[in-house]
């Protein structure tokens, strides 16, 4: 009957685990593309009105997940976006009490311990029986007076927690901004000079008698590194062919750690991969060698055919694809040595 039928379903219901990837998903997201939460949560994304949204009770969960990665960052902002679609009298099962309580330690974690003070004096009003706001209170005056002793005596522990703060900006990778910026669509510049030298042209693959008759359309992406992109290589039909044999194998994708040379998943890579041989489709054999002829390079050393379908909010942080100097054994496990040049082909939007 249905409850049977629904116990057998089960088991392809999304879990928690389902559940803190969309949200870590969601969070990147709003990163990459400098979202506020109250955008996000009324669904006034750019260029796009949804009639979906997110409740406060929503926020609340997304600001849960955050805090118990330590992320007190996006717990500040999405607690905040509770609170204040509560405080505009949105009806919920959200608890203030319980949103400040987060809200207030994950502000104090970011160094603002005046507003952590107010936010746990806020939590009292509404509930002043409350043990941990209590004691946190009691801590958090005994902090600020000492903070106040040593401003006397001229040591300004705020201007500490600055410096700290300092610190981590500049720990910011500039690989980052330019991946993110690349996300926003909003590119990379590159003057005028290095433009003029980029070109179009139709490539035979140094005279392939595969492609003399019958050349390909090339074009200049970029200078240093050189990135070349090649137009109308692969056809719908192979696409479709290539994710029907991919489907049934797609996996968390893995990465191979430096230490241990095995390889192991990654939260800064989030995506499902399958691996395809072209023993076992000539679909997949044809593709390898229109990319050996292409580019002149042996492709039986070359890994097989890799299918990453990176859904909603999926991201593989910048990276390099070979194994640097201190990382020897990044390959072993193929045996094939390093990688020394990588074909990408784009098979959706």
């Amino acid at each position: 009957g249905f409850i049977s039928n629904m116990t057998i379903q089960r088991q392809f219901f999304p879990n928690d685990e389902d559940q803190t990837g969309a949200a870590k998903a969601l969070l990147r997201l709003q990163d990459t593309y400098n979202l506020d939460t109250d955008t996000l949560s009324r669904g006034n994304l750019p260029g796009v009105k949804h009639k979906s949204f997110l409740t406060a009770e929503d926020c609340f969960e997304l600001g849960k997940i955050a805090y118990t990665e330590a992320d007190y960052y996006h717990t500040e902002l999405w607690m905040e976006q509770a609170l204040k679609q509560l405080d505009e009298g949105e009806v919920s099962s959200a608890d203030k009490v319980y949103i400040l309580d987060y809200l207030s330690y994950a502000v104090y974690q970011q160094g603002d311990l005046a507003k952590a003070m107010m936010l746990t004096k806020r939590l009292l009003e509404l509930d002043p029986e409350h043990q941990r706001a209590n004691g946190n209170m009691k801590y958090f005056e005994y902090i600020m007076a000492k903070e106040k002793e040593a401003n006397k005596s001229g040591t300004d522990i705020e201007d500490q927690v600055e410096k700290e703060t300092e610190v981590k900006k500049k720990d910011y990778l500039p690989e980052r901004r330019k991946y993110e910026m690349l996300c926003r669509g909003e590119g990379l510049k590159m003057t005028p000079r290095r433009q003029k030298r980029l070109f179009c042209r139709y490539y035979d693959g140094n005279r392939n008698p595969r492609y003399i008759l019958g050349p390909v359309k090339q074009e200049d992406e970029w200078d240093k590194p050189r990135i070349v992109r090649f137009l109308d290589i692969i056809s719908d039909e192979e696409i479709e062919t290539v994710k029907e044999l991919a489907k049934p194998r797609l996996s968390r994708a893995t990465v191979h750690d430096p230490e241990t040379g095995k390889l192991t998943t990654a939260h800064y890579r989030v995506s499902k991969s399958a691996w395809l041989s072209g023993y076992e489709s000539p679909v997949v054999s044809r593709i390898n060698t229109r990319i050996q002829d292409l580019t002149g390079l042996d492709v039986s050393t070359a890994e097989e055919l890799q299918v990453a379908n990176y859904g909603v909010g999926g991201q593989y942080e910048p990276h390099f694809d070979f194994g640097r100097k201190d990382e020897p054994d990044a390959f072993k496990e193929l045996g094939t040595g390093n990688r020394i040049a990588t074909w990408l082909f784009y098979v959706s939007d």
